[in-house]
């Protein structure tokens, strides 16, 4: 193994904190990583990895290292994309939210696909903000803020929400036409994985956003298992106009004040800074922008 591979793996332990997990990006056996990273040791005459049976924690030296290795890397990546035409290759690691990859990415997957034929996709389909070192993924794409200064953020969009319940509630508790008519209501709480808190619903009233909480008589942190529970009739809830206008076209769900509409919620692509950017994430990002720049959302 040559030492610019070490080097690539040495980064994936560090980031995946795991011989195993870093081993199977890399398409390499745990045993050949293991040895891989003895020779890397020995090369440098430093222990850069502190191994017990169940973690992998970098050392001072390591550190030192890895940031080494992430700048020689990038330079190594820069000089080959200058004496020749840099074909994006390799598996491509995205999350996303799955109706938001079924929606808008899917239907034109194949045509990426044909372009770049010698790339791999890996979908991770999840509410929560995953952690890209950590879980081995190159970028995610995310509706709201998100502070954190390790990533680089590039605006997709924004996407229009909307307040709905179920036919079922609406005739059991009424039909509020104001903000102030939400007394007595209840909402399907949403829980957010940044927070660990019910989400208010957030209203337009006026030129200002407006919180209310309402009470809530089942929770849950997964925004599909939210809408199948409004559509149950269990309260009102608020989601992406993309995601549940079919069910309202359709009778299921009904909009519930729809004067005073949730304020558009920004939509991002983040990948990390501390990562030379490859071509399949540059072409993938190029890529998503212009999908959701001609969606409809």
């Amino acid at each position: 193994m040559d030492r610019l591979l070490r080097m690539q793996l040495f980064i994936r332990v560090v980031e995946r904190g795991s011989f195993l997990a870093a081993a199977a990006d890399l398409g390499m056996a745990r045993s050949t990583a293991t040895q891989a990273i003895k020779a890397l040791e020995a090369d440098v005459g430093t222990r850069l990895l502190e191994r017990t049976t169940r973690h992998v924690a970098v050392t001072l030296d390591g550190k030192a290292f890895y940031e080494r290795c992430l700048a020689i890397l990038a330079d190594v990546d820069e000089a080959e994309a200058i004496f020749r035409d840099a074909k994006p290759q390799g598996i491509l690691r995205i999350d996303a939210h799955p109706v938001m990859t079924q929606t808008f990415l899917l239907p034109h997957l194949r045509a990426f696909l044909n372009r770049y034929p010698l790339m791999e996709i890996h979908f991770g389909q999840s509410d929560r903000f995953v952690d890209l070192l950590r879980e081995g993924v190159d970028c995610v794409i995310r509706a709201g803020e998100v502070a954190d200064s390790s990533l680089i953020m590039r605006k997709l969009g924004t996407i229009r929400e909307m307040t709905c319940a179920s036919p079922d509630y609406i005739e059991r508790h009424g039909m509020p036409n104001t903000p102030d008519e939400l007394e007595g209501h209840r909402a399907v709480g949403f829980i957010s994985s940044r927070t660990g808190q019910i989400m208010p619903l957030e209203l337009m009233d006026g030129g200002e956003v407006r919180y209310v909480s309402l009470p809530a008589q089942v929770t849950a942190n997964n925004s599909d298992t939210v809408l199948d529970l409004a559509r149950r009739g269990f309260g009102l809830f608020q989601a992406p106009r993309y995601n549940v206008q079919r069910f309202v076209d359709d009778g299921r769900l009904v909009e519930v004040l729809a004067d005073y509409p949730p304020p558009p919620t920004p939509l991002s692509i983040f990948y990390p800074q501390n990562r030379q950017l490859s071509p399949r994430v540059r072409v993938f990002i190029d890529w998503a922008a212009k999908i959701f720049s001609e969606a409809d959302i």
